[in-house]
This record gives C-alpha cells, structure tokens and sequence, in this order.
C-alpha cells in the first residue's frame, strides 16, 4: 500500500488508500520485512481504496482483490487508475515538450528507481520501439557516477548491437531526485517520460463517481459544503 509513513501523526478530514494492483500486499510483511506500512485491518478506517495500474491488472486478479479489500471492510469504496503518458522532457531542456512518437522505432534503454519498474517499461513498450532494454535500481535510490558507468557501457553495448545511437528513457521520479547526474550521460539523448494520474471507468466506479463521493465525504467531515480544487498524483 502506497502512502506516508507520517501520516497518522497528520490532521486530516478523510483518508484514501492507493493500492499498487500489481503488488498490493507484497509478501504480507510490515516494513522493514515487506512493503506494508500498516496490517491490512488498518483498511477498516480508510474511506476509499483506489486500484493502481489497473490497466496492468487481469480481469479475475481485479476481482479478485476488490473483494479481499471488502472482505475487510464490507462496503468500502474501490476506484480504479492508471498512469497515462502524455509527452517527453529532454533532460538537457526541460522547457521542451517532445511527443511520445519520438521514440518509434527507436532503441531505449529504461532506466529506473522505483517501486513497479515494471509498469514503467510496460508503458514504454506501449509506445512502438524497436527495441527495449532495462537497468533499474532499488527503489529511492541515488544514482551515482559508478551508475553512469554501467549505463553508459549498456548504452554502447546497444548501439554496437543495432547500429544506431540508443535513447535513455527514465521517470519523473527518478529526474527530480537527481538531474543533474543525468546530464553525464552526454552524448546520449536522455527523455523523461511524463505522466498523469487518470481514474479508469469500471463498473459502478468513474471519475465523476469518485468527485461526487469524495465531496459527500468531505461536507459530511466539515460540517459544511466543501471547495474542493481536483489535482491528482501518484509516485509510480
């Protein structure tokens, strides 16, 4: 489960649970051992639990882990998203937008560290390369110049293989960690691959759904009509 460590020490009206539908509980395990911040009994004082990468997701195993969600709290609602590519950034000049048709058949090596690198490179894939290879380290890791390195050895070991200059492709994330150690990459074209949060249509669940619920929610919380402005964002 996605969320701040922090956060039960935060004042807050309602809480909303993002679940990596891919990996929702990991290995069960509270953190350090796995990934779980809090048990699963904690989704008893959530208000909405939100399916992440649902596109990434089979049918059954949504099924599936929408009703191990209920199970634990009988009637909880349950949203659906997924990440929608919408342009490039050059690390060299992140003014410049650059469409996502740059990198048709093009060589890329994804470059990542985060928690579903495998979302990720599936998204890239999604985008017609010719050829798509990976380096991805731990999750909130700094890269490093000894990284560089093995990238730049990837790198070159791409081009000697299919004749043409590769291309880095890496995330938000990952950019805003560290940028300028990405700079060394040079002479290598580095894009960042943009995304938005978008809420997926199933079912009984859409984004009009969710608005609605969540501001019965908060006038419920507040006492009061709520003024809510609409932004969403997700790590990975």
């Amino acid at each position: 489960m996605m969320g701040c460590r922090q956060h039960i020490s935060l004042a807050r009206d309602l809480d909303i649970v993002m679940v990596n539908g891919l990996t929702p509980w990991g290995n069960n395990q509270l953190v350090p051992l796995g990934p779980l911040r809090q048990p699963l009994s904690a989704l008893r004082r959530v208000d909405i639990v939100v399916i992440h990468h649902a596109d990434l997701v089979s049918e059954d195993n949504l099924v599936d882990l929408t009703l191990r969600i209920q199970e634990i709290k009988n009637g909880l609602p349950v949203f659906f998203s997924r990440m929608f590519p919408t342009h490039f950034l050059a690390v060299h000049d992140f003014h410049t937008k650059i469409p996502l048709s740059a990198v048709e058949r093009r060589v890329l090596l994804c470059v990542s560290a985060i928690g579903s690198p495998n979302s990720f490179v599936n998204c890239v894939e999604k985008l017609g390369p010719l050829h798509v290879d990976q380096l991805h380290f731990s999750d909130h890791h700094m890269f490093r110049f000894k990284d560089i390195g093995e990238m730049k050895r990837r790198l070159v070991k791409l081009q000697d293989r299919f004749g043409s200059s590769p291309i880095i492709v890496t995330t938000e994330k990952d950019y805003d960690r560290d940028h300028e150690v990405l700079l060394q990459l040079r002479p290598f074209e580095v894009l960042v691959l943009c995304s938005e949060l978008q809420l997926v249509p199933r079912s009984q669940s859409s984004e009009t759904s969710f608005k609605k619920l969540l501001k019965q929610l908060l006038d419920r919380s507040l006492g009061t009509p709520a003024q809510v402005k609409w932004s969403y964002s997700a790590s990975d």
